[in-house]
């Protein structure tokens, strides 16, 4: 079981769920496949091999979810949605009134024909130097980068007593978690608090944008958690491109350890102090808020608060897994919760 100090008032599981912060474990993820580890970060228990055993470097050994790496993504993003998704809410514990501790789980696979801060806005075409288009492609092609991540397991509970019955339940450690070392490359969970400061009014938009925020080092995290949610956000929801093109925006204050002997201590996730997560009707609706004027200089305006040497961003295609909530409602708590689980800076 998940030994997580007890970070919310509310310990029951069936606690009222209403304006209230909920916890999220944010778990970015990157799928098994055979990338080479001077490429790509691998967890040092995740990926087997045929036989069960650990792999080393993945580019050397056949891995135990997919030999064929021409196969991989494909199959990757389509066993996580199709045959993962349903194991894993199956072996959910159920509470006396037939529920599950765990309220919300949304899979955010990452959409690579979107924008990313690798392949950012706007797109052109390689031209020669007459600003013509080349004859062939042959030997022009860009090369593709990859962000370090595939996607999000997004896990919202009442309170952190709620995870712990969840990750601490027998069917769980029995059969999910051996099924995560064989599909998942790495796993980085984000002991999160929710704030939504535009409630979804169906809970069923698709298309996201993921940012990971790392604060500027002169800030201490709860420095810059309050005025990310006090100053940055109040501008964010007063643009026209944001009351027109957003339908839904959360801000996931990182709480977790920063320690390394501590629970859900990931050395990547300690230094991502918070993760924005807009929903959009469309791709072509996310492009067009990327590239609005007011947006743009708000993203400039947002630099003394952020590491502008490390942005993150990536475009997601989220999928509902599981939704218990009866709708959503604005955050009401105006500040980051007091963090009790080592989150200090």
């Amino acid at each position: 079981m998940l030994d997580i100090t007890q970070e919310n008032p509310a310990s029951t599981l069936d606690s009222a769920v209403g304006t209230e912060p909920l916890t999220v474990l944010c778990t970015l993820l990157s799928r098994a496949d055979n990338t080479p580890l001077n490429q790509r970060r691998k967890g040092p228990l995740q990926m087997l091999d045929l036989y069960g055993e650990v792999l080393g470097d993945p580019a050397n050994t056949v891995n135990a979810f997919e030999a064929q790496p021409n196969l991989n993504f494909e199959k990757w993003t389509e066993y996580w949605r199709k045959t993962h998704g349903p194991r894993f809410t199956h072996a959910l514990p159920t509470q006396a009134d037939g529920r599950h501790p765990l309220l919300r789980y949304d899979q955010i696979h990452r959409l690579s024909a979107g924008p990313s801060h690798l392949s950012p806005l706007p797109y052109l075409p390689p031209l020669d130097n007459d600003g013509r288009l080349f004859d062939s492609v042959i030997g022009r092609v860009p090369p593709y980068a990859r962000p370090d991540w595939d996607g999000i397991a997004y896990l919202g509970f009442a309170n952190t007593d709620a995870l712990q019955v969840t990750f601490g339940h027998e069917e769980i450690s029995r059969a999910i978690l051996p099924e995560d070392q064989v599909i998942f490359r790495e796993l980085c969970p984000i002991l999160c608090r929710q704030h939504i400061l535009i409630p979804s009014a169906t809970s069923r938009e698709s298309i996201l944008l993921i940012s990971l925020i790392r604060r500027n080092r002169a800030l201490s995290r709860d420095q810059f958690q309050r005025r990310w949610l006090q100053e940055y956000a109040p501008r964010l929801l007063e643009q026209p491109a944001t009351r027109r093109l957003v339908k839904r925006y959360v801000q996931l204050h990182n709480i977790g350890p920063v320690d390394a002997d501590q629970p859900l201590y990931h050395e990547v996730a300690k230094d991502i102090d918070g993760v924005a997560i807009s929903a959009f009707s469309s791709i072509i609706d996310l492009e067009e808020f990327l590239l609005d004027p007011g947006i743009a200089a708000l993203t400039q305006a947002q630099a003394p608060l952020i590491d502008t040497q490390q942005p993150e961003y990536w475009t997601g295609l989220a999928f509902q897994v599981i939704n218990q909530l009866p709708g959503e409602t604005r955050t009401a708590s105006p500040a980051p919760a007091r963090r009790d689980v080592s989150a200090h800076a």
